[in-house]
């Protein structure tokens, strides 16, 4: 089987534990006001690529995982090609390789046909990655474009699971960096028995050369990389390791 690819990173260090080769599909629904990614919007772009060639090139760098290291699957949005993800997965722990998925969860739905698929790729996924853009519902639709609402069902489905998940929440200086979000955050969190880490990942502007690139404005060109202080305090709030 086939998936559409943006492009390949084979010693990601910061995208699930030890060392990763990570795999950014194309295609995206999101439009994020600081997506690092843009390149990966387009549903047709991309390369076509089966998921055999990918674990073929993915076993060449086995010997640097360690014993945490594996694949990762990132985006884009990894779930809108799900079936592709399965067939990846499934293939690659038939290899002894562990799986992550870093996800936004924006195509998760509890309609019974999709939860079909979902759990099956839940069979063969060992950890997922889970970006929450904003707690709040109106903001996430500011931000992002999309509700949040299916989003933060995809936590609590994965919790009743028991899927190990990380949350990841980017912070941004007049979006997300406020003490009543993070704090709200932090409830949903703690209703949570599964998340095993909570990263807060610094709001950065080093893609506006990419949108300069590709001839799209950039959203956030008048906000700041927040301080230090301000990244101690989420982190305090938000209880990130």
């Amino acid at each position: 089987m086939e998936g559409r690819i943006s492009q390949i990173e084979t010693f990601g260090s910061v995208d699930g534990p030890g060392i990763r080769f990570v795999i950014f599909t194309q295609g995206c629904k999101f439009r994020c006001k600081y997506c690092h990614n843009p390149e990966t919007w387009n549903l047709n772009g991309g390369e076509l690529v089966s998921s055999d060639e990918l674990l073929n090139k993915a076993l060449r760098y086995k010997a640097y995982w360690g014993k945490e290291g594996g694949i990762t699957v990132s985006g884009g949005e990894p779930l809108l090609q799900i079936d592709f993800l399965i067939d990846l997965f499934k293939k690659a722990k038939n290899l002894g390789i562990n799986t992550c998925l870093d996800t936004s969860g924006g195509p998760f739905s509890l309609d019974k046909n999709y939860l079909v698929k979902f759990d099956e790729l839940l069979k063969y996924t060992d950890l997922i990655l889970l970006d929450i853009k904003h707690i709040n519902d109106q903001k996430h639709i500011d931000l992002t474009g999309k509700t949040n609402k299916n989003i933060l069902e995809l936590a609590k489905y994965l919790d009743s699971k028991n899927i190990p998940v990380w949350i990841r929440h980017v912070l941004v200086p007049t979006i997300t960096d406020y003490d009543e979000y993070l704090i709200e955050l932090r409830k949903f969190i703690d209703t949570l028995s599964n998340v095993k880490k909570v990263e807060v990942l610094p709001y950065h502007n080093l893609q506006i050369i990419k949108y300069n690139d590709l001839k799209i404005k950039y959203p956030l060109e008048d906000v700041d990389i927040p301080t230090e202080e301000r990244i101690e305090n989420a982190k305090k709030i938000l209880g990130a390791n």
